[in-house]
């Protein structure tokens, strides 16, 4: 990777601003690993350089794999996500109305066991999945299932739990047998059961600016399907090559989980089942972040440009922020030539959005389909219609993705003066030919 330098400072300059001990990342460019590296120290007093084959808790991305348990025992014809939490939990409140898809898309109304950032008393004692959901789940709902999204801790747990209900053994077991042994992620450890080795990333906190010190554990059970797991960066990169790959799952498992729930009021949440959906800047991003005591991490997939990134720190809470500072510049510098290819689009959309309000349109960067699309009516009627709505105030790309092996980008347009809103849709052949150059109202 040509950008390892450009990295490495970047890296460097955030653990320096914020005072987190280490950080440990992998990115992923055309669907493989290339580039992993640690930075700063693992351990302190005494001080251990951090190295790429360090574990680190990865906290609440373990999300995403109970979501996948459950999404596997679908594809085995096990359970559905339509299920009702009653049919193996009928004494946790209104099982009978609510099902594991609601779990997984947290808008079940389960009260959230850990909302707090950091380890009070009684969690530093052991607990299990059965105290958890007797104590938190059997509470009266925070709010109807289905109409309201808020994360909470304890949806998981119930997850985990049907899986070893259904398959009769532990979860990690499960875990290890169905993904982790066949991706030959080697580094997985039950990060609830026990803290990290020596040779592993230690945890921290910082309280207000003071110093690093040691971060408490978790008592045993309490990180059961919502933050259990611990691993090395590449290792969760696998897991990543795979979304990309749609090796671990089923297509339609993957899009189940990728798709972002609407609740019942018709308004979108973000979130699919264990991961945030979203597009900044056009680029469909699957992602998690995670926290648990010591340790903060963040994990980026970008499905469409066969991208990921991953960035695993050493402290929490304190310096929480290090982990998306990090992803942010090495999404920048890893999609620095597609900003620069999607800035020299827009440029020609919008060249082309003039021309064509004049009734004109420049056939020498149109294909031989686009061109005869253009007819001499097509051109009048373009003409008559975007003339009147005068110069556009906002011309912005709202998406990106591949089809039929070209390139498709998406605009929003809203003219000055006129309260309408115009989508564009454009299709750039590879010789970089325009294809398909189409305007309709969009509002």
């Amino acid at each position: 990777m040509a950008d390892k330098d450009k990295i490495d400072r970047d890296v460097s300059a955030v653990l320096a601003s914020t005072g987190a001990p280490s950080a440990s990342i992998a990115v992923v460019r055309d669907g493989k690993l290339v580039y992993a590296q640690a930075y700063g120290d693992g351990r302190l007093a005494p001080d251990m350089k951090a190295l790429p084959t360090m574990r680190y808790a990865i906290g609440s991305v373990s999300k995403q794999f109970t979501a996948a348990a459950i999404l596997l025992l679908e594809e085995d014809g096990k359970l559905t996500l339509d299920d009702k939490v009653s049919k193996w939990y009928p004494e946790l409140t209104r099982a009978d109305e609510i099902f594991l898809r609601h779990l997984l898309a947290m808008t079940s109304g389960y009260r959230d066991y850990w909302p707090q950032d950091y380890v009070w008393t009684d969690m530093r004692r052991p607990a299990t999945a059965v105290s958890i959901m007797r104590e938190w789940a059997a509470r009266p709902l925070d709010f109807e299932p289905g109409t309201k999204w808020q994360y909470s801790n304890t949806n998981y747990v119930i997850a985990a739990a049907v899986v070893e209900k259904v398959t009769g053994k532990p979860f990690l077991q499960f875990l290890r047998e169905r993904i982790f042994d066949p991706l030959e992620m080697k580094s997985v450890v039950d990060f609830d059961v026990a803290p990290l080795s020596e040779t592993d990333a230690g945890g921290y906190l910082r309280n207000a600016l003071g110093p690093p010190r040691p971060a408490p554990k978790e008592g045993t059970g309490w990180l059961f399907g919502a933050g259990q797991l611990a691993m090395t960066a590449h290792d969760l990169a696998l897991w990543d090559i795979a979304m990309i790959n749609r090796k671990a799952l089923k297509v339609s498992s993957y899009k189940s989980k990728q798709t972002d729930t609407i609740l019942e009021a018709g308004t979108s949440t973000g979130y699919g089942l264990g991961v945030r959906v979203a597009a900044p800047g056009g680029r469909r991003r699957i992602s998690h972040g995670g926290a648990v005591s010591g340790y903060t991490t963040i994990n980026h997939v970008y499905p469409d440009d066969r991208a990921a990134i991953v960035v695993f720190t050493n402290i929490y809470p304190g310096a929480a922020g290090a982990p998306g500072q990090i992803a942010d510049k090495i999404a920048g510098i890893l999609f620095r030539d597609g900003a620069d290819e999607d800035a020299e689009a827009l440029k020609t959309a919008r060249r082309l959005y003039d021309g064509l309000a004049r009734g004109e349109i420049d056939r020498s960067v149109l294909s031989k389909s686009a061109d005869e699309y253009f007819s001499v009516q097509t051109l009048a009627d373009y003409g008559e219609s975007l003339a009147p709505l005068g110069d556009p105030k906002e011309f912005v790309q709202t998406g990106k993705s591949q089809r039929g092996g070209m390139t498709i980008r998406t605009y929003r347009i809203k003219p000055k003066d006129k309260d309408v809103t115009l989508e564009l849709t454009t299709m750039i052949r590879p010789d970089g030919t325009i294809d398909q150059y189409i305007i309709a109202r969009a509002g």
